[in-house]
């Protein structure tokens, strides 16, 4: 079994880490700057991110790659780079974690490549399967465990990302952001996101919902997909809170005891992993891990209760059952 399998099978709930570029911000990273060439520039800072989130008892840590495919890459003329910052990203991660003397999921974060596939755009799927099968190579060569599939939005790039780990040789997770409506920005419902795989030679190890508006909008996407999960593990990975502009800075408005809230809420929706997206900190994560290893299991919560407990949804999907106001452009991971 791989390792991600290997864990689940001795524990009911792993944790996931925190966000990458809000931590990294912290750091000294600036907006506009890609944090992946951090792997090869300022390893040591990456190394503190990792240790951070495994002092605060992450089981899973993902690597500094969510950005690190030829077309993110091509923005920065780093295009040539793809192999090698995915490489030193999951050695980086790879000695953190056996640093440890526990055992780690090391996973190797593939995000986004930013562009619209056709006819929307000029993106082809032979283009995007070659772009992350790139990507899924480098991590492999670096010691990653799996390709984490994260903050997702269309099902071609889904897939295509899915048969770039398949052509590696790496099982695989994913996850779509649900931030439009209750749906993807593409249109994709969390009930149907197990239908993303179908035909595929491998099927993913876990799939769920990352990002998005808030923890209470993710969690009632992890409702939908688990009673259609079909025997996978789900994830849920929420931002930490609601982002809030102040100033020059995004803050993001969950605390500690939000989070442990949350973390309660996905355990009793179905959840097998846990963890924070943007805004989540080690603080936030201490926080996760004692919910995770305190918490039994309770009643399958609805939207009500989620929201009487942190908070109402931002973007609560349409009662007429219509798709939403869809966004384009790039995301990044924070």
């Amino acid at each position: 079994m791989a390792k991600l399998q290997e864990l689940l099978a001795r524990k009911d709930v792993l944790m996931a880490d925190g966000a990458t570029g809000t931590n990294l911000f912290q750091m000294g990273l600036t907006a506009g700057d890609p944090p992946e060439l951090w792997n090869a520039d300022h390893p040591d800072r990456i190394r503190k991110l990792h240790d951070g989130f495994l002092g605060a008892g992450s089981d899973i840590i993902l690597t500094n790659t969510f950005g690190a495919n030829r077309f993110r890459m091509k923005l920065h003329n780093a295009q040539d780079r793809v192999f090698e910052l995915n490489k030193l990203a999951a050695e980086i991660a790879r000695e953190a974690a056996d640093a440890t003397g526990r055992e780690i999921v090391v996973a190797g974060s593939m995000g986004p490549t930013g562009e619209l596939f056709t006819p929307l755009g000029e993106l082809t799927m032979d283009a995007a399967i070659e772009a992350f099968t790139e990507q899924a190579k480098g991590l492999k060569a670096g010691g990653a465990d799996i390709c984490w599939i994260e903050t997702m939005s269309s099902v071609e790039e889904i897939r295509a990302a899915a048969q770039g780990a398949i052509n590696a040789g790496m099982p695989y997770t994913a996850t779509a952001s649900f931030d439009t409506a209750g749906r993807t920005m593409m249109g994709l419902k969390p009930e149907d996101l197990a239908k993303a795989f179908d035909g595929l030679s491998q099927a993913p190890e876990a799939f769920g919902a990352n990002c998005g508006v808030g923890a209470s909008d993710l969690l009632v996407s992890v409702l939908a997909m688990e009673a259609q999960k079909n025997g996978f593990t789900v994830i849920a990975k929420a931002n930490c809170g609601i982002p809030q502009v102040k100033g020059d800075h995004v803050h993001y408005s969950g605390t500690p005891e939000l989070m442990a809230s949350y973390t309660h809420l996905a355990m009793d929706a179905g959840a097998r992993i846990v963890g924070g997206c943007c805004g989540t900190t080690p603080e936030h994560l201490v926080a996760i891990r004692t919910a995770i290893d305190s918490h039994n299991r309770g009643d399958r919560p609805d939207r009500a209760h989620i929201e009487e407990l942190i908070g109402p949804l931002v973007a609560p999907p349409r009662e007429d059952g219509g798709e939403g106001r869809r966004r384009t452009g790039r995301r990044e991971r924070a």
